[in-house]
């Protein structure tokens, strides 16, 4: 089954000084289940793309199709295909005056769940991204990595069918960064979900995902698709395989290859 259809989807951004081509029509089919990375040089519509999949911006061309419902119908957002996805982005965005528990649970609230219910959720919830005990923390008295993990939390508390996810690990360390990368891939096969990740670091690309869309420079384009077959649930020490190496140097060159490009 198709969780997401892209025809030729494009976009133009009007500015002060003309039009500013981002991406250009694009056909993109995402299985369900399955994860998928963009990954390309910075500006070449990665982030565009993973908005335009979100219905946070409308397409200029073409159609989204979301788990069988096209997310745009006249103009306006159909509300069944918003209702399939989770959205993290790389800034948490928690608010500072809820607990992480009141976090968590903030989209069952807005869905009119009750308040046993939003408790029950959130506590679940915590425990599966492993900040179980950290429910009625403050925001500001977790690490970067726990808050990430509780924005994730709060992106699933409404079982979403798509997770859609922009560079949330970029603002931590590395080592923090692995084990997120090993945390998400837990989840993702817990939860059974389809995830689209934006990253602009090769080996997370590599170590994450089925199957990597390497978007050109814009006006963006997907130029090259890699599909990863490592059998799941992949070690971190899989970093230190040939094939593994192989593949982040091959992504390597291409990308390099672009900037050669630049005029």
């Amino acid at each position: 089954m198709t969780a997401i259809h892209l025809a030729g989807v494009g976009k133009t951004f009007e500015t002060r000084s003309g039009n500013v081509i981002a991406l250009t029509p694009t056909d993109v089919s995402i299985a369900e289940r399955e994860l998928v990375v963009l990954l390309g040089p910075s500006g070449c519509g990665k982030t565009t793309l993973l908005r335009l999949i979100a219905g946070l911006i409308e397409p200029t061309s073409g159609k989204i199709n979301i788990g069988g419902r096209d997310l745009w119908v006249g103009g306006k957002r159909d509300p069944a295909a918003v209702a399939d996805l989770g959205v993290v982005f790389q800034d948490a965005n928690l608010f500072p005056w809820y607990s992480i528990e009141q976090n968590i649970a903030m989209p069952l609230a807005m869905r009119g769940a009750s308040k046993a219910e939003q408790t029950r959720r959130a506590h679940e919830l915590a425990a599966m991204v492993g900040i179980s005990g950290f429910e009625r923390r403050w925001p500001k008295e977790l690490s970067g990595g726990m808050r990430q993990r509780a924005a994730i939390a709060r992106a699933l508390s409404y079982d979403p069918k798509v997770l859609l996810m922009d560079e949330p690990f970029g603002a931590l360390d590395a080592m923090t960064r692995d084990a997120m990368n090993m945390e998400l891939q837990r989840i993702w096969q817990q939860t059974n979900s389809t995830i689209v990740l934006v990253t602009h670091s090769i080996s997370e690309a590599v170590f994450l995902a089925d199957r990597i869309l390497l978007l050109s420079p814009r006006p963006g384009r997907i130029d090259h698709e890699v599909r990863v077959d490592f059998p799941r649930p992949r070690r971190l020490d899989l970093q230190s395989d040939a094939a593994f190496t192989h593949i982040c140097s091959d992504l390597r060159q291409r990308l390099e290859g672009f900037h050669a490009q630049e005029p």
